[in-house]
């Protein structure tokens, strides 16, 4: 009965103040909600590859290459090692590599046909070490021989329908023929590892040694092109298996100088850092995290605030109640039942709101985030999210309203050991702190984005349409003849490799003065002779290629290649690359060839344009639609059957920052519902003050204070508040936004105008805010406000 009767009067407390009870929900409502997608992102990003039974006892192999200023570490490894660690280091229980598959791309059943993009080839352990769920088939025996596929659910629909996949045959590039002989559940969004189809290893070793005597996949130690796992037994230390790989290393192929080749990453690790164990994405995870819970304390903040400012309204309600006899802990249950039903409310107002905005978070996340009230991971988000929150921001006010003192309540005395207004202050310099913090950050953000986008990459990325040329390559020098005839087509080029991410890497170069015992790493390009003009690259010294034969012999290096090779008076001087000897020709100025989180790397521009594979047309913009069809004709002409698929260079390189867009996009949404909750306590105090300094607004305009005045009277504080919180977060900020930026080698400089425009907008929404409050104050008839004192 007793409980019944709390909750009777906490609804009707709610309903005699319905103006503060609808604020204060819907800021709850709010805050909660952008909370719990937050977590909701920061789970899904933890639970990353975490699904696997055995998970604690897999590892990626990392190679560790080169030494001193040449060290890398890379995700990658080797063939043969895989092969080695099964056989020879009985610790090991499993071991599978995973690689791209580039052969085949057009797949077609009977009357369907489509172009697949997410394509592999796998060793059969990777179905024993890892946990997919199959639908048809087995595990232990994926593969049934060289020509066998494993597909997806989803893909093996695409082509099949309702039928049953199993022994269906798929033809690939209209050539090669592929039995299905296992459909596995589609692999799951937060797994590292995820292709719609599998070949086996076996297929790309027997493609590998075509052509070649004696060459085979488990002899290249030169390639390091396979992603490569071990499952170890349980109990095992890594440390030791990696020390076991090095001396197989040293057994199988040669001492290369290095103590440790090889490094295990846990599998949980692989998808938040980096192959080097610097952060990667667990960076932005960790931000996330501390923005959400910076949300749900301003959400708690704004409760104490907009309750405590209240509290004046309820001075003789809780003076009478303990007259009458109520005891403390009676009043005290009876706010926190007021304070639970406004977070119910809120908590299912706020499981709404997530529920109809997941679709347009996901797509402004990348990724698909699931809210589904079946999965008990949802409800201990939402119930953490709600509970942190109610606990936060229950147990102060109720504190306050049951500690009244009845004759000192009465007068509008209210204390409890601190100062209210104080606590209150401070509260909201502490929304202030955060709420700045990320406005502050998402300018950064902004400004480093724009700073990529505008930087000069060293070649001109405009209108410059490209793609693979497939079954046109043999036919290049007639096709760029035909297309040069085109209005609108100013230039023509051929490469091995895309330039916004050249993948090739190699140790295998020389040099006059190269010492015998160093190991350096170079990107080899394959170019034509128009690939430095049309692309707009820049020479410091010597000259290009000009189309003729002797070009074969002939290299250019960038400037970082012959800076950190050490090479005085380059041109003329000999060079080596993969055997093959030749002469430096020229030297072409550093241009941006990767991420901007990565340091330009040394290049070598060779003429092999008979391997080049990669076309790239540059058109003016006026007429960029008449070459484009004209491009697609002659595909057509000598690609029958395959799609025609291009991209521009400014939109492949706009690709490689889409996680910092998307986590630039997220900040502002966040900081602007920071600052909309902010406001909300601006709200609630401005209201406070208003009402305490009722008697002192009368008293001033009875002396001939004007409206100004008064207003300045009741702003001053705020403004100087939120100066503190400025002085404080710009720090905080400064730090914060300083770690994040250490992930670009090419970076702004934080400026003093971030932080005074990010104070400055909050000093304007302040004023705003409390605007309001100060104006209908200013404007009250003094008498009145005296009499009511």
């Amino acid at each position: 009965m007793m409980i019944y009767n709390h909750i009777k009067t906490a609804f009707r407390g709610l309903g005699n103040s319905r103006f503060y009870s609808t604020v204060n929900i819907i800021g709850l409502t709010t805050g909660l909600a952008v909370g719990i997608l937050i977590l909701l992102w920061v789970q899904n990003e933890l639970s990353y590859d975490r699904f696997h039974g055995d998970k604690k006892n897999i590892y990626r192999l990392l190679s560790n290459v080169g030494t001193g200023s040449d060290r890398q570490v890379w995700g990658s490894s080797h063939a043969p090692i895989s092969t080695f660690a099964q056989q020879e280091i009985p610790e090991v229980r499993n071991a599978a590599r995973v690689k791209g598959n580039f052969e085949f791309s057009l797949f077609s059943y009977a009357d369907k046909e489509f172009k697949e993009e997410s394509t592999g080839y796998a060793d059969p352990a990777l179905f024993s070490i890892f946990d997919f769920t199959w639908r048809y088939g087995n595990p232990k025996a994926p593969f049934a021989d060289h020509h066998s596929v494993v597909l997806t659910v989803s893909t093996a629909e695409r082509y099949f329908g309702s039928e049953n996949p199993m022994g269906k045959v798929l033809r690939a590039d209209n050539s090669d023929l592929f039995v299905v002989t296992g459909v596995v559940e589609d692999f799951p969004e937060n797994s590292s590892i995820r292709y719609d189809m599998l070949f086996p290893m076996a297929l790309y070793a027997e493609i590998y040694a075509q052509g070649e005597e004696g060459r085979s996949i488990e002899s290249d130690f030169g390639n390091f092109t396979y992603t490569t796992f071990l499952q170890l037994h349980a109990g095992i230390s890594p440390a030791l298996v990696e020390r076991k790989l090095a001396q197989s290393l040293l057994n199988h192929y040669k001492d290369i100088g290095l103590k440790d080749p090889y490094a295990l990453q846990p599998l949980a690790k692989m998808h938040l850092y980096n192959p080097d164990g610097s952060e990667g994405m667990m960076q932005v995870v960790r931000i996330f995290l501390i923005v959400g819970i910076l949300i749900l304390v301003i959400s708690a903040i704004n409760y104490v605030n907009l309750s405590t400012a209240r509290s004046m309204l309820r001075v003789r309600e809780v003076s009478m109640r303990k007259i009458l006899g109520a005891r403390k802990s009676e009043l005290f249950i009876q706010f926190m039942a007021e304070t639970a039903i406004t977070f119910i409310i809120a908590g299912l107002g706020a499981c709404l709101l997530v529920y109809v905005s997941i679709p347009v978070y996901s797509g402004i996340a990348g990724k698909s985030i699931a809210f589904q009230l079946s999965d008990p991971r949802i409800w201990g988000i939402a119930i953490a999210a709600i509970g942190f929150t109610l606990i936060l921001s229950g147990i102060y006010p109720a504190l306050l309203l049951s500690s009244f003192e009845p004759l000192k309540a009465i007068k509008g005395k209210i204390a409890i050991g601190l100062d209210t207004e104080f606590i209150r202050k401070v509260l909201v310099v502490t929304q202030f702190v955060a709420s700045l913090t990320l406005v502050t950050g998402t300018i950064v953000i902004d400004r480093q984005l724009h700073y990529i986008h505008e930087k000069e990459l060293g070649f001109d990325k405009a209108h410059v349409l490209t793609f693979d040329m497939r079954d046109m390559a043999p036919h290049t020098q007639s096709i760029k003849n035909e297309l040069l005839k085109q209005r609108g087509i100013t230039g023509i080029t051929t490469a091995d490799d895309p330039i916004i991410n050249i993948g090739t890497n190699t140790t295998g170069v020389d040099w006059e003065g190269k010492a015998s015992d160093r190991v350096f790493y170079i990107h080899p390009l394959s170019v034509d002779e128009d690939f430095v003009s049309v692309l707009g690259l820049q020479l410091a010294e010597g000259q290009g290629f000009s189309g003729i034969a002797t070009d074969s012999i002939h290299y250019v290096l960038n400037e970082t290649a012959i800076r950190e090779a050490g090479i005085s008076d380059p041109i003329g001087k000999r060079f080596n690359l993969w055997g093959k000897e030749g002469t430096i020709i020229g030297i072409v100025k550093d241009f941006h060839f990767a991420s901007m989180k990565q340091q330009i790397e040394p290049v070598v521009l060779r003429y092999q344009p008979q391997e080049n594979y990669k076309m790239y047309v540059k058109v003016s913009g006026r007429n960029a639609a008449n070459a484009i069809a004209l491009v697609e004709t002659l595909w057509k002409q000598y690609n029958a059957g395959f799609p025609f698929e291009y991209t521009f260079l400014d939109d492949a390189y706009d690709s490689l920052y889409k996680a910092e867009q998307r986590s630039g996009m997220l900040f502002k949404l966040f900081s602007l519902v920071a600052i909309l909750l902010s406001c909300l306590g601006l709200f609630g105090l401005s209201t406070y003050m208003a009402q305490v300094k009722v008697r002192e607004v009368g008293i001033r305009k009875v002396l001939g204070a004007s409206v100004a005045d008064v207003v300045r009277l009741l702003s001053s504080d705020f403004v100087r508040l939120v100066l503190i919180a400025a002085a404080i977060a710009s720090p905080i900020t400064w730090w914060a936004m300083s770690q994040w930026l250490e992930d670009f080698a090419y970076r702004i400089d934080i400026q003093w105008w971030m932080f005074a425009v990010a104070g400055l907008m909050a000093v304007v929404i302040a004023l705003l805010t409390v605007g309001g409050q100060a104006i209908r104050a200013a404007m009250a008839n003094p008498v009145e406000s005296l009499r009511d004192e």
